[in-house]
């Protein structure tokens, strides 16, 4: 006879959370095991709870491959970028924009400068992963050779980069998250702003004070030193910029993101064929296996010697584990039942703020980026509802939540792609996330102090009827 489903109970939903908590720390932190074993341990413990609560082993693990799937754009994305960080590394793009950097960029203003480069790729071609691996790297190089401490480096890069992973029109995230609050796409940038520009005016006054702070103990013979063994093993010219160019163009008129930087990889490889000496094979392999110099400077070959498919199989790994977790908590139950206790508390704006953000970090912790709008949105959604909160809010909080804390989250897409392409932990660098984290402080103050807080004209009915009248401002809309 078939046991019948129900929800988890409170107790069972902390045991999943803690257990969760404890099993990484013990694999991660006390025996040092790998986090992908002890993603997959967490598998095995959220399925106990689903037998007991009367889920059958298949149907957990339709949850699991669902979860998998839904983030398998994400692992294309990675794949894509994986071959694009190779070959321009090797066409000489990425070593050409480290040149240039270190020829231009004064050391007191780096950090700011860094910040605000990686803010303009990012938002320009709509993609972190893409502005980290191309434009993140140069950074990278670049303050290394002025003497900054590389997590420092990498807090301005990773800031930059989700901000046009937040904010751009172009970015997978923002679109995503507009689509699941029902919110016009433009009308959701709006509300962010509210947020991200005072969020990136404070960051930016942050690095550049810490750029003062850092520029005096930086030996500049080290730029000289990097520029010239550049030279020595990339051919540096002007043109080598063009496929960066190229890509960034087909990004801001809209095209499909994937095929745009699988093409840009391309040129890459032409590229490292025309100018860098490579014959054609080699330069087209590297877009599977990487790239590889001895330049004998030992930050330029850690930096530089990375990218290709190969680079990212790892962190796809890790990524498909956290993905089957957020699968398998969606089946059970579990998120759900979490959405119904965090309704019954948020009663308030700044309660209800706090519950979408917490959703948000708990679903980069269960699956990454993807799983965690989908968990702020669904969570909480209905509390906007029911307080007559305007859905823009919900969309921003979803968004600083989701979005700009995924690379907080060590075992997350972001988390991992970040620590990967830049060559830092994420532990090292997560105190430098000076703008991801000031979105979810001023998040908060907002919440609590009523501060660009909108609310409906009239109240919303409920939007778990199959069809419905929303009354949004001045427009009325008919939901089916």
């Amino acid at each position: 006879m078939e046991m019948e489903k129900r929800l988890p109970k409170l107790a069972e939903v902390l045991f999943v959370l803690i257990s969760f908590g404890v099993i990484m720390v013990t694999f991660i932190v006390v025996f040092g095991i790998s986090i992908h074993l002890a993603l997959l341990t967490t598998w095995f413990m959220i399925m106990l709870v689903g037998l007991k609560i009367g889920y059958r082993y298949k149907e957990m693990q339709d949850g699991l491959l669902k979860g998998v799937t839904d983030g398998l754009e994400a692992v294309l994305v990675l794949l894509s970028v994986g071959a694009l960080i190779g070959t321009w590394i090797a066409g000489g793009v990425v070593p050409s924009i480290i040149y240039y950097g270190l020829s231009v960029i004064e050391p007191n203003i780096f950090l700011m400068a860094a910040f605000i480069i990686c803010t303009v790729t990012s938002i320009v071609t709509g993609t972190s992963f893409g502005s980290a691996g191309t434009a993140g790297i140069a950074m990278m190089a670049i303050g290394a050779s002025f003497g900054f401490p590389l997590p420092l480096v990498a807090g301005a890069v990773i800031s930059g980069c989700y901000v046009g992973d937040k904010l751009s029109p172009l970015s997978d995230t923002t679109v995503m998250t507009a689509s699941l609050s029902k919110v016009d796409l433009i009308e959701h940038i709006k509300s962010m702003l509210t947020v991200s520009f005072p969020a990136w005016l404070i960051a930016a006054v942050l690095f550049l004070t810490a750029g003062f702070f850092y520029s005096g103990s930086g030996d500049l013979s080290a730029a000289t030193s990097t520029m010239g063994s550049l030279e020595e093993y990339f051919h540096i010219g002007w043109y080598m910029l063009i496929p960066a160019l190229i890509v960034i163009l087909l990004l801001a008129f809209k095209m499909p993101a994937i095929p745009v930087i699988l093409f840009g990889a391309f040129l890459g490889t032409i590229w490292a064929f025309l100018f860098q000496g490579a014959t054609f094979l080699e330069a087209f392999n590297i877009m599977y296996a990487g790239n590889s110099i001895e330049s004998g400077v030992q930050f330029i070959d850690k930096l530089l010697n990375r990218g290709g498919i190969v680079f990212m199989l790892d962190v796809i790994a890790l990524i498909i584990f956290a993905l089957g977790v957020g699968g398998l908590m969606e089946r059970i139950g579990v998120l759900h039942a979490l959405g119904d206790y965090l309704a019954k508390w948020a009663n308030n704006p700044g309660k209800t703020t706090t519950a979408t953000l917490l959703a948000g970090i708990l679903g980069n912790a269960f699956g990454g980026a993807y799983v965690s709008l989908i968990t702020a949105t669904k969570i909480t959604g209905e509390n906007y509802d029911r307080l007559n909160i305007d859905r823009r809010v919900l969309s921003r909080n979803s968004e600083a939540g989701g979005t700009v804390t995924t690379p907080m989250v060590p075992w997350s897409d972001g988390g991992v792609f970040m620590a990967a392409a830049l060559g830092v932990s994420t532990m090292s660098y997560l105190p430098f996330l000076w703008f991801n984290f000031l979105v979810v402080i001023i998040s908060l103050i907002y919440g609590f102090t009523g501060k660009f807080i909108w609310y409906n004209k009239q109240p919303l009915p409920d939007r778990k009827m199959n069809n419905s009248v929303v009354i949004e401002d001045e427009k009325i809309l008919i939901k089916s």
